[in-house]
């Protein structure tokens, strides 16, 4: 019988080795507006055995699973890991310090409140430098970890909440449907109404072009 997505992606961390995973994701890099968030996860492989793994069996990486499955996920997680740590980088710090520097910083952090007990660190793609705890950056992480695909969920499903909670705020923008990414009617919006306080003013947007001129 095939492997579910969760099982080979647990099966992953189990081959390290060790009790305590963290993995660390975010969600928000490609954004126009509103923050990154960033997610670590920590997963105690002593425990998760029997009923206790048994919801994160549909566990995958956030891009490749609905809206509803990505809820559905996101409790399993909750329900699931030993401790979950959440940094939220506001459009301003990112416009301020840059994205890479925000995501970086972002990261370290999260695993920082993991480690220890974290006996292994895992990274979606990204090393971290030296000040960092010792981590493994993977390629495609959260298609290959356990605990990266667990962070890359909490990191989605926690911004997609934000953002469309700001929708009321910010009502002219469409936040609801596209949670701050570009598309044609986002971009049609932000020339109609200028960029919003939630708008990351250092990215180069087409969209900007018409608020730059005025």
């Amino acid at each position: 019988m095939a492997r579910s997505s969760g099982q080979r992606l647990l099966a992953h961390d189990r081959k390290l080795g060790v009790r305590f995973v963290a993995g660390a994701d975010e969600a928000g890099r490609g954004s126009l507006a509103g923050p990154l968030v960033v997610a670590g996860v920590l997963l105690d492989y002593a425990r998760l055995r029997g009923h206790c793994v048994r919801p994160l069996g549909a566990l995958n990486d956030s891009k490749q699973v609905s809206f509803e499955d990505r809820e559905a996920l996101f409790e399993a997680v909750v329900g699931c890991a030993s401790r979950i740590s959440v940094r939220v980088v506001s459009s301003t710090q990112i416009d301020r310090a840059g994205l890479h520097r925000s995501n970086l910083a972002g990261l370290r952090a999260v695993l920082a409140d993991l480690s220890p007990p974290a006996e292994a660190c895992l990274v979606d793609g990204f090393r971290l430098g030296p000040t960092a705890p010792p981590h493994t950056a993977l390629v495609d992480g959260d298609t290959r970890s356990a605990a990266i695909a667990a962070a890359s969920i909490v990191a989605k499903v926690l911004r997609d909440r934000v953002m469309r909670r700001l929708d009321a705020v910010f009502p002219h923008y469409g936040f609801v449907s596209h949670v701050g990414y570009i598309t044609p009617a986002h971009s049609d919006a932000v020339r109609a109404f200028g960029p919003s306080d939630l708008h990351r003013r250092s990215f180069d947007a087409r969209c900007y072009a018409a608020d730059a001129a005025a």
